[in-house]
């Protein structure tokens, strides 16, 4: 066996991993020769953990600059967890804990130290560090010191004079996003002597992204939550009152989210972000515009209910899901109303901060019309390069389809625009185009216009998203007061048929498909036992008083639900346990799986070479007999749901999943063996009439008297029978 290094070793002790991820041991090691640095990993590339690890190596203490105070209370939380000696000082701390921290970091025995950039260069803070010097000042969110970047904030220019007051004393800089532009203007606001520059790759493949229109907006997104029940995510709105208004619609609709914003007392932004980490809500709905420091590991899919201010703000509130390196969703629903409403916040700005704000506005409406990649367009955006397809976006997964005559439909928009003297906005000409009849239209007189009802076999809606896909290729463009269109050049070389835009229509996706084709990362893994330590999960937190990530990922339940471990060489062996992990929790969860197999006469203990996977075969490939097919034969015997159940000894919901995969694989289409066949077919005469892509409207058709199983199992069949027929109407899957 290998020996580990010192830092390795750091790792494995503390943190349960064997190895780094990429690029982070390269930053330790720069920090450890003394030297200064400038990290720009993406969020969830481990950053944290570049600076705590040579403070635990050195044993002195390292200085972390934080702009949020739920992410240094996070921080905190986590590595005393870990048995690290860590404190924040902010005004959320009572005073007798930053006196407590204050003894220890006067004693020695303070290892990570978190401050605010303004408490930081406090005549009273500078004299201690005078006196008790640190090994190293490590600047989180980096960006904000750039005027150039996303998030620009005054008082990290402070950090500046931090050479002049330490010169000795090496600088780190992190950052999750910054073009080449901001990364160069880091270096220079923070005086960084011939610094080690690391840039990671922005590419995150477990991630799949979605732009769509804002159509309807709320059932959009609830189609991602049904998705996901049970599981974390966030949702971004621009302002105060959107988000206030959309987690009451949610909870309304029997979701459970909290808002999140800055209007919010420190107490009850401290409450929702703690509920969201304790499981104890599905989703937050926070605000674009204020940041929310998040260190939750197991975000599911974050949803941009409407459109970010910058491709850099995107990266960042995008990239909070996923963190455990497991697939999630990332879905930006926009619309021209979007544009308008940054445009009123950004008019608020400086002249020099108004065509900064406008161009990364640009590039975020470019990045929702454009029809590239979406990991490639975001790769690209921050100097690095990407070959498609990724297989992770509504691009490359075949969500957008050409438009059969690109050129004619593009001509006709171009000609509305000039036959109307460029004189009138998006909405209008898309009104023009379909044939509309309203007074305003009648009152120009364009109802006599040759394009006049041209496109009237198309939706406004998808006239009016032709009409932004020739924007964001700049065949025409917005001016004035009002946004107008305007013809470009390259517009009237259209006209001319001497260029042909691209252009895209949404495809409606097929009954059965997923837009999670990454990876199986569920692989093996035994799920009523994985929402058995999800229980246990929140019970060690709560008795920690920790986020439920802290104690252990969804990563490591999964491992955990996949090998069975009862042993404590074996437990450490799991993907995110180390010794002080194990220690402190290894006995709780070695004990439930120990119960949980010899209830059900399970092995413990599986390498990987024999746990199981999903379709019945082993990860080395050798057939074995999975649960799913284990309760076929006991269907045939016309054994109820309940029956199967107790024989099994798997809960009713479990049995359910297996009910619906039997009827796909036996081609079932009477589902009279379990429904009462007058309800059967209300289900299929209200099908026809509601969003039949989702159970949440026929559930809601029928007031909530109809159960969620009976629906499905009507509808499987149902399915069936459609995919005999050629039709593929109805969904017989996963609530979607």
């Amino acid at each position: 066996m290998t020996k580990l290094s010192p830092v390795q070793e750091i790792l494995k002790q503390f943190w349960g991993y064997e190895e780094f991820r990429p690029l982070q041991a390269d930053a330790i090691e720069a920090t450890l020769q003394a030297r200064d640095s400038l990290v720009v990993l993406p969020t969830g590339g481990g950053k944290s953990v570049c600076y705590q690890i040579p403070a635990l190596v050195r044993q002195q203490l390292t200085v972390v600059v934080s702009p949020l105070i739920s992410l240094m209370k996070d921080q905190v939380d986590a590595l005393r967890s870990l048995g690290v000696k860590a404190a924040a000082l902010n005004s959320s701390i009572p005073a007798n804990a930053q006196q407590a921290a204050f003894e220890q970091w006067q004693a020695g025995q303070l290892r990570l130290l978190y401050v605010a950039p303004e408490r930081l260069l406090t005549d009273s803070l500078l004299e201690r560090l005078r006196q008790h010097p640190p090994a190293l000042f490590a600047i989180d969110e980096a960006h904000c010191i750039s005027s150039w970047g996303h998030d620009f904030r005054p008082e990290y220019r402070m950090l500046a004079s931090l050479k002049n007051h330490f010169p000795t004393i090496p600088i780190a800089a992190y950052t999750a996003t910054a073009t080449p532009e901001v990364r160069d203007d880091i270096v220079r606001q923070l005086q960084l002597e011939n610094p080690v520059v690391l840039v990671g790759d922005f590419h995150r493949a477990n991630l799949t992204y979605h732009v769509q229109r804002r159509q309807d907006g709320y059932n959009q997104i609830c189609s991602v939550m049904d998705r996901y029940r049970g599981q974390a995510g966030i949702i971004y709105t621009i302002a105060r009152n959107h988000a206030e208004q959309l987690s009451e619609y949610l909870n309304r609709l029997g979701y459970k989210t909290l808002p999140y914003h800055a209007r919010l007392s420190e107490q009850e932004k401290t409450k929702h972000q703690e509920a969201l980490e304790q499981d104890e809500v599905e989703a937050i709905v926070a605000t674009i515009a204020f940041g929310m420091g998040i260190d939750k590991s197991n975000v599911r899919y974050v949803i941009h209910a409407e459109m970010p201010r910058s491709i850099e703000n995107y990266q960042q509130e995008s990239g909070r899901a996923g963190r455990d390196g497991l697939p999630a969703e990332c879905w930006l629903l926009y619309s021209a109303s979007d544009l308008m409403a940054w445009e009123r916040i950004i008019q608020q700005s400086s002249d020099e901060q108004r065509t900064r704000a406008r161009a990364s506005l640009k590039s975020v409406e470019q990045f929702c019309h454009g029809l590239t990649c979406r990991h490639q367009y975001l790769a690209q955006y921050f100097g690095q390069s990407f070959n498609p397809p990724c297989n992770a976006c509504d691009v490359c997964l075949g969500k957008l389809a050409a438009v059969a005559e690109p050129l004619r439909i593009s001509q006709m928009i171009l000609s509305c625009v000039w036959r109307c003297n460029e004189n009138f906005g998006v909405g209008h000409i898309a009104k023009v185009l379909f044939g509309s009849r309203e007074a305003k239209l009648v009152q120009f007189g364009h109802q006599e216009l040759s394009t006049f009802g041209l496109l009237k076999e198309h939706t406004q809606r998808q006239i009016r998203d032709w009409i932004e896909q020739l924007l964001s290729q700049g065949f025409l463009e917005r001016a004035g007061e009002y946004h107008v269109l305007h013809l470009t050049a390259a517009g009237r070389e259209v006209l001319r048929g001497e260029q042909t835009p691209i252009l895209v229509q949404t495809v409606k996706a097929s009954p059965g498909t997923t837009s999670l084709q990454v990876f199986d990362s569920w692989e093996g893994v035994d799920r009523e036992l994985f929402e058995q330590l999800r229980q246990l999960r929140r019970e060690l937190a709560t008795e920690a008083q920790v986020a439920a990530f802290i104690v252990f990922s969804d990563a490591t339940l999964r491992d955990l639900a996949r090998r069975r471990p009862t042993r404590r060489d074996l437990l450490l062996s799991v993907h995110g346990i180390g010794e002080r992990k194990a220690a402190d929790y290894g006995e709780r969860v070695m004990q439930l799986i120990r119960q949980w197999c010899i209830e059900r006469n399970i092995p413990s203990d599986l390498t990987l070479s024999n746990v199981s996977r999903s379709d019945g075969h082993s990860l080395d490939s050798k057939p074995i007999k999975s649960n799913a097919i284990a309760a076929f034969p006991l269907f045939e015997e016309g054994l109820s749901v309940e029956q199967v159940a107790e024989r099994l000894g798997r809960a009713n919901s479990t049995v359910h999943e297996y009910l619906i995969t039997y009827i796909k694989q036996h081609d079932i289409t009477d589902s009279s063996r379990w429904v009462e066949p007058s309800v059967a077919n209300k289900i299929r005469i209200a099908a026809q009439y509601t969003d039949n892509d989702r159970l949440r409207p026929l559930f809601e058709a029928f007031h909530g008297k109809i159960p969620y199983e009976i629906l499905r199992i009507t509808l499987a069949c149902q399915s069936v029978e459609n995919t005999h027929l050629g039709h593929n109407r109805y969904l017989g899957g996963t609530p979607d």
